[in-house]
């Protein structure tokens, strides 16, 4: 898709289509002869601004565009950039179901957020989970040139609309990758593109294999491996800034379960082709590093990507086994389904070996964050309140919802093993929490948050904003987190 920023007068913007929002406190004004035809139609209760609405008036009067689109949007004292940048994408969305290719957005929000809003939505809605169709007329539902109508914008908008394409492409980078079947997505295929993306954008990329993973002891991630043909790997991606403000550096620590069988605890036939999602922690953080290192914030930041397959082949990890994690903690395995922790860590403690003096892992790692709250909310679990706090001011501004859940030392109480020193799963209650407190014990003491994505991460159903299939989601949070840290 082409993109531009452009400041000419609304009624010279020449289009297929020209988008704009619609609120329900009455009819939009393009200072046209148009309005005319736009305040019939909100007359006659067509076009009445409820969210979700779509009136296409063809051959508006006084501009260049051949159609107009009515978006409703809601109230407009209500409307939010967050709001615009699903507006913008179902705008474009609905118009290229009707096959129309150049399409221009009159935002309805002023400001640099704004602007990097409504391109991040039409580009997002842009994507589609069809790589691999063979369908020659697919190209046809495709937009290929969208046009930001901001007449006499400032000139930071420039920076904000770049930044806006940057976050886009960034997040369709991690849903390409989510949207790969296990076949393909393998972890040294995902290795492969995190070199080639590193390779590409200017970042360092290192991958320790499963020879070099043994020499440093990390029997928790390497348990999970044994039961696949397909051998694991720990992805790591380092941005360096020139000159760092701060002594901080962030780690992103992102699960990479390429494909997740339950292992021999495994999983029901019903929706397990799903699995293949079980990498979206992993492709979110390799995403928020490829805007990371053209945005340019001043902070270090390294992701680390444990990748594996859970299968349950002959060698396959048992229940009953016990692992020895990187920091010396031995784990009772009572469920291999529980896999996506055992992971995690020997990420986090390498993570801390490396310098990491903040954690932010992301990880599609519980059912029963689901269960909790559903397919709207990122569930927020950390051991310092001041982190958690810059992290979930941070998904507000840029629009992810997340929602703090408890993580009381009575949840401990879980977690207990006559064998180990650790079990890897609690009882059935709390499922999502005490995953979390397993994490924590080996995260202590750096400053952590973990996020559970699992119900957040994928769509069963295309949104009017958004195609069926992974969503990105932390891409832009973790990317505007690395940008704002002072």
């Amino acid at each position: 898709m082409q993109t531009r920023l452009d400041r000419s007068p609304i009624a010279a913007i020449a289009c297929d289509a020209l988008i704009i929002p619609a609120f329900e406190e009455g009819a939009p004004v393009t200072g046209a002869a148009c309005d005319e035809q736009i305040a019939a139609a909100h007359g006659s209760g067509e076009c009445s601004g409820k969210e979700g609405e779509f009136v296409l008036l063809h051959g508006p009067r006084g501009l260049a565009a051949g159609r107009l689109l009515l978006v409703g949007c809601g109230k407009q004292a209500l409307f939010t950039a967050a709001d615009l940048r699903r507006a913008a994408g179902a705008g474009a969305r609905h118009l290229k179901d009707k096959s129309i290719r150049n399409i221009a957005l009159v935002p309805g929000l002023s400001g640099a957020a704004a602007v990097s809003a409504a391109v991040e939505g039409a580009i997002l809605g842009d994507y589609e989970p069809d790589r691999l169709k063979t369908d020659p007329d697919k190209s046809k539902k495709r937009v290929e040139s969208f046009i930001l109508a901001v007449p006499g914008a400032p000139p930071e908008a420039d920076a904000a609309f770049d930044r806006g394409i940057i976050l886009a492409e960034s997040q369709n980078f991690s849903r390409g990758l989510v949207n790969e079947p296990g076949n393909l997505m393998t972890p040294n295929e995902l290795a492969s593109q995190a070199r080639m993306m590193s390779a590409e954008a200017g970042l360092e990329c290192e991958v320790l294999d499963r020879e070099r993973m043994q020499q440093l002891g990390m029997g928790s991630l390497l348990g999970v491996a044994i039961g696949s043909a397909e051998p694991p790997v720990l992805i790591i991606v380092r941005y360096r800034p020139e000159k760092a403000s701060a002594a901080t550096h962030l780690a992103l620590v992102g699960k990479g379960v390429t494909f997740d069988t339950g292992g021999v605890s495994i999983k029901p036939a019903d929706g397990m082709e799903k699995m293949k999602y079980d990498m979206a922690g992993g492709a979110a953080v390799l995403g928020a590093m490829r805007a990371i290192v053209k945005l340019k914030p001043s902070i270090a930041v390294t992701a680390l990507v444990p990748a594996v397959e859970n299968m349950s082949g002959s060698r396959a990890q048992r229940p009953g086994d016990i692992v020895t994690s990187l920091n010396g903690k031995t784990v009772e395995v009572l469920n291999t389904d529980a896999e996506g922790r055992l992971i995690l860590i020997d990420a986090i403690t390498y993570a801390q070996r490396l310098g990491c003096t903040h954690m932010v892992d992301a990880a599609t790692l519980t059912g029963a964050i689901v269960v909790a709250l559903g397919h709207v909310h990122v569930g927020a679990f950390t051991n310092n309140q001041e982190m958690l706090d810059r992290v979930l001011r941070t998904a507000r501004a840029e629009g992810e919802k997340m929602w703090q859940m408890p993580l009381d030392d009575e949840y401990k109480e879980q977690l207990k093993s006559a064998f180990a020193d650790l079990p890897n799963i609690g009882t059935r209650w709390g499922g999502s929490i005490t995953a979390a407190y397993f994490l924590k014990e080996f995260a202590d003491p750096t400053p952590w948050v973990h996020l559970d994505i699992a119900g957040t991460a994928w769509l069963d159903e295309c949104k009017p904003h958004m195609a069926k299939g992974p969503t990105g989601v932390c891409v832009r949070t973790f990317t505007e987190l690395a940008l704002g840290w002072q």
